[in-house]
């Protein structure tokens, strides 16, 4: 988990995502499509492959000539990186001292003419641990270039920013998810993530497992979980999907949502403005390992822009989707 990332950032680099490593000049020794796994890196002691040691990333082999090794990387999803993270867990002797990052918007990153701006500057880097930077540069970008310093390894690449959604291309009255990823939806903030991150509950597809979705440690005193998402643009939700998925002995017994259309609202006055909000969906039973979907339930609020789901009392939900249409200016 995430935890301490600012809120309402994606990782663009995620590789379940969608991020896709397209060339790296050199990966003699760990293959570069291990650097975009979300799972943190793992160590593999006395473990060898015909290349030498096994490691969790991208790794090239000992460099003999002049120059530097890099790796291409297509983002998950369109968007403005505010923080980068160059992880080098597990890389002590062979991480590289120096890296820098190049980013373009262009359709093909890998063409001879891709226009490339640099996004951070040639920065020194630690070994066995979480190299983090802050970009200031706020445009959007489709595709970044890694540069390590001569060569090295790096055991995870993210890149943390904001989705930038096409929302011309949704027609009056289509119904999307409105907060899907893709569509610039994020998790905010919640009580507890003690098992499982809020970042997952919108993710594409059903959860793989447990792990993959949102579960709260059980609850020991009275009260209830909740967390508080931001839809990717104001609209009126007509139908709500609450996806208990692997789920079993730890679902929720029940939930209820409420809305609010308050797009100026800092995150950290969230949690006790959204106890006022109106109720959008009544609580409702749910069921181990099930997809819930409510229509009728559904209190018409009209446009709102942050939703807060609330757990009875503790739990885990894999996702959670809020399907309505646009609510145009």
């Amino acid at each position: 988990m995430e935890q301490d990332i600012p809120a309402g950032l994606v990782n663009l680099a995620d590789g379940p995502l969608g991020a896709a490593a397209l060339w790296a000049n050199d990966e003699f020794f760990a293959a570069k499509e291990r650097m975009l796994n979300p799972a943190p890196p793992v160590s593999r002691p006395g473990s060898y492959d015909a290349h030498g040691q096994w490691m969790d990333g991208w790794e090239t082999r000992r460099r003999r000539e002049p120059g530097h090794d890099a790796c291409v990387v297509k983002l998950a999803l369109r968007g403005a990186i505010r923080v980068l993270d160059l992880d080098t867990h597990f890389f002590t002797g062979n991480y590289p001292p120096h890296a820098s990052v190049d980013a373009t918007d262009d359709d093909d990153p890998l063409a001879t003419d891709a226009r490339w701006t640099t996004i951070l500057a040639r920065s020194a880097l630690g070994g066995d641990r979480r190299n983090r930077f802050t970009v200031s540069d706020p445009r959007p970008w489709r595709a970044l270039r890694l540069n390590i310093y001569p060569d090295g390894g790096i055991a995870r690449l993210r890149a943390w920013g904001v989705v930038q959604a096409d929302w011309s291309a949704v027609k009056d009255g289509e119904v999307v998810d409105l907060f899907a990823v893709e569509r610039g939806g994020v998790a905010l903030v919640a009580n507890d993530q003690h098992y499982g991150d809020i970042r997952n509950l919108n993710r594409p597809g059903r959860g793989v497992n447990m792990g993959d979705g949102w579960e709260t440690r059980r609850r020991r005193e009275p009260g209830n979980d909740w967390v508080i998402v931001r839809l990717g643009h104001p609209g009126v939700i007509r139908e709500v999907e609450v996806d208990t998925a692997h789920f079993r002995g730890n679902y929720p017994d029940r939930v209820s949502l409420q809305a609010a259309h308050a797009p100026d609202t800092p995150v950290d006055a969230l949690p006790r403005a959204s106890e006022a909000w109106p109720v959008l969906l009544p609580e409702q039973k749910l069921r181990a390992d099930a997809v819930h979907r409510f229509a009728r339930e559904l209190a018409g609020l009209g446009p709102v822009s942050q939703v807060r789901m609330n757990i009875f009392p503790d739990g885990g939900v894999s996702r959670l989707r809020l399907l309505g249409t646009v609510a145009r200016p």
